[in-house]
């Protein structure tokens, strides 16, 4: 029997097909169960067009057998087989794919679909096996033949026998080196798990040995192990039943199932898509964040599966980062694949699919929001720092996308509320939406800055979020509505005698302020009478983009730069405080240096910023005391 080799160009793809182009080795088994999958299909296909063929699904199978002894690993299938020609044809020539001929040939129109198309995934098989040998029967043939190889060195064709259509794929397995357990592709379990992982879904039945226990005849409380043929996969995948027979419970044992996460998910989206593009996906919205959630460790993604067979465990490409917390998988039978079922090309359908399902995710949050707040709040509580920064990233880009999914506290409800909730109440004056940032509710309120815009009756969002405040900077706007930060140099609020009172008090006291810009030198960059202050002594304002809140944000970040927001010390000028100043600065300087001091610290303090020196701090409120 002569050797035929294959051709060069063959040759050098098999030998990148054993060496590089699959990851992981135990992907072979994904691609011969696939094969055998096609080879049913086909028949399946031949039987909608010949009336003298039937096709009784319960006839077809996919069946497994290691045989540890011999070192063999064999898939057996019965379906349409392969002539001589054809295993020339499709196993002579890496990457000329029968498959995808016969696709061509017979465009199924009823949602079976054949999976291989490319061609090369049966040469997979020698990243574990020294020899694999293929012994087929086409459907309407007697007579059955042999293709065996030992790898790069060419293969074998002869005739041989075989009682029924179908084929075997016979994979001697490699021994065992320091590095690689060959042995593992032989274990029951190991092949059950893999069996599981990618090809659960194979709408045939894969049958294997499976060992058990059971009690032992005539021996009370002994058990025995027996070995019985069992299907080892589940055959119809959730996504592809209808919504009308599917339960919470369901799909929250599919949850947990694919070990998604180990909470229960907030919300789940069932997706049948059947447009520009066709495919199936079940998502869902954890209640809760992974524990590496917010680390660089994190890796976003969905499971891919082409025809319910698994190619990727996550599909980055298919979720934006703003919804990276999203689990789930999606199953489409147009995606276009490489040579590799694990590399997906960037390509219009899954681009399709991914604006598709950022729609669909979106609309589903916005549901809840309205439907079930509480649920939503639950779900806003571990993410919406993630819906945040998706909106401060990019510049700004996906406000659009978010801006109704935010939640901010509200003075006025003591609860979250959505910027809708707060402009629809607005009054008419009401020109600006306001907010206070800083570390707590509790804190906020307290702060100085807020009296006014709280007089007046307005509502202040609360931001206890370091990137709220960064966030907002980018939205810029709320339906024609600009934000306002209360420590704003200018409120937009202020009445034409607040105008007035505070000129006169610059003016009255303009030597009192300059000699209290000169003593801060540095710290600040003006001192001045404050129109917002109402029964606190002192505050500091901002001018400028920067905020202070935004600066304790930024110079706590790893290599910080050191900003400083342009501050400004406000001074109620109608607070006792403010006579013991005008004392001081008439007749004692260094009482005036005192004050100065501990007023800038005071404002400091309120704000959440360190005090410079508290040594200093202290000993000057022991000479206030004293």
């Amino acid at each position: 029997m002569d050797k035929k080799q294959f051709k060069a160009e063959s040759k050098r793809l098999l030998e990148m097909m054993i060496n590089s182009i699959y990851t992981q080795r135990e992907i072979f088994l994904r691609e011969l169960i696939s094969n055998s999958s096609d080879a049913i299909d086909k028949i399946y296909y031949k039987a909608l067009t010949d009336e003298n063929l039937t096709f009784n699904k319960d006839d077809y199978f996919i069946r497994l057998k290691a045989d540890k002894q011999a070192r063999t690993l064999t898939i057996s299938d019965t379906g349409i087989g392969m002539t001589k020609e054809e295993l020339e044809n499709n196993l002579g020539i890496i990457a000329n794919s029968g498959s995808f001929a016969f696709k061509n040939e017979n465009e199924a129109k009823d949602g079976h679909n054949i999976i291989g198309q490319f061609g090369v995934g049966f040469y997979s098989a020698f990243m574990v096996a020294d020899k694999v040998t293929v012994i087929s029967r086409a459907l309407g043939s007697s007579e059955a033949y042999k293709w065996e190889s030992e790898g790069t060195d060419g293969y074998t064709i002869s005739e041989t026998e075989k009682e029924r259509v179908g084929t075997d794929i016979i994979l001697t397995i490699k021994e065992n080196t320091e590095d690689d357990q060959y042995d593992e592709y032989l274990e029951e379990y190991r092949l059950r798990s893999i069996i599981k992982k990618y090809s659960d879904f194979i709408r045939y039945p894969i049958k294997m040995e499976v060992t058990s226990q059971r009690p032992k005849e005539g021996a009370e409380g002994e058990f025995e192990e027996v070995q019985e043929e069992q299907t080892v996969n589940s055959m119809v995948p959730i996504w592809r039943k209808n919504k009308s027979e599917l339960t919470d419970e369901d799909y929250e044992n599919f949850y947990m199932e694919k070990r998604y996460g180990f909470d229960k998910p907030v919300s789940h989206i069932h997706i049948k898509a059947d447009g520009a593009v066709v495919y199936n996906a079940i998502l869902f919205i954890p209640e809760k964040t992974p524990f590496d959630y917010y680390t660089k460790e994190y890796e976003k993604g969905l499971e891919l599966y082409s025809n319910g067979v698994l190619i990727m465990n996550k599909c980055g490409d298919l979720l934006p980062d703003y919804f990276s917390f999203v689990k789930g998988m999606v199953d489409s039978e147009d995606l276009s694949l490489n040579i590799s079922r694990e590399m997906l090309q960037h390509d219009r359908q899954l681009k399709l699919i991914a604006k598709n399902i950022q729609s669909k995710i979106k609309s589903q949050l916005l549901a809840l929001l309205k439907d079930e707040r509480d649920k939503y709040e639950q779900f806003y509580d571990s993410f919406g720092r993630q819906l945040k920064f998706g909106v401060y990233n990019d510049y700004g880009m996906n406000k659009d996308v978010l801006q109704d999914l935010l939640l901010f506290t509200s003075s006025k409800e003591k609860k979250l509320v959505t910027l809708d909730e707060y402009v629809s109440r607005m009054p008419e004056d009401q020109k600006y939406i306001y907010y206070a940032t800083g570390e707590s509710v509790d804190r906020l309120e307290k702060l100085p800055q807020t009296e006014m815009v709280l007089d007046k009756g307005y509502e202040i969002l609360y931001f206890t979020d370091d990137i709220d405040e960064f966030a907002i900077k980018m939205i810029m706007t709320y339906k024609e509505k600009e934000f306002k930060s209360v420590s704003s140099g200018d409120l937009g609020i202020e009445s034409e005698s607040d105008e007035q009172d505070a000129k006169e008090g610059d003016s009255e006291h303009q030597e009192l302020f300059e000699a209290m810009n000169t003593l801060l030198s540095g710290k600040v960059k003006n001192v001045k009478a404050s129109k917002r202050l109402k029964s606190h002594p002192v505050c500091l304002s901002a001018e400028g983009e920067l905020s202070i809140e935004m600066e304790k944000v930024l110079n706590a970040m790893p290599n910080g730069q050191e900003v400083k927001a342009d501050k400004v010390l406000e001074i109620n000028v109608n607070h006792e405080v403010f006579r013991s100043l005008k004392e001081a600065h008439a007749g004692d300087k260094d009482k005036l240096a005192l004050y100065t001091s501990l007023l800038y610290n005071q404002a400091l303090l309120i704000e959440g910023l360190p005090i410079e020196d508290p040594v200093e701090f202290t000993n000057n409120i022991c000479k206030v005391m004293a």
